[in-house]
């Protein structure tokens, strides 16, 4: 098993996959560094909800992305899919 598949998606906490990608959880461009582990499924999810500023003021906290409403339900929806599950991501209207 490599590294990557012994480590959980830091949004919904699903077993990695073979396609991981690295979540600045403050963005580059507000100078955050720390990275970490997602789906690409759950990396579209977070950056169709939140902009960088919003994400730059949560400051790398996991919980207020997890609680917002639209993405509570898709963290629903998504717990029982296998980790290389891919859908397309809905923009909110």
């Amino acid at each position: 098993m490599s590294e990557a598949e012994s480590r959980n998606c830091w949004l919904c906490e699903r077993p990695l996959g073979k396609r991981v990608q690295w979540h600045h959880t403050v963005p580059k461009a507000k100078k955050g560094r720390e990275t970490v582990p997602v789906h690409p499924i759950c990396h579209r999810t977070i950056h169709a909800h939140f902009t960088n500023a919003e994400l730059a003021r949560l400051d790398s906290a996991r919980e207020p992305v997890a609680k917002q409403e639209d993405v509570a339900k898709f963290l629903r929806w998504i717990a029982d899919k296998p980790p290389d599950f891919h859908a397309p991501t809905r923009r909110p209207k």
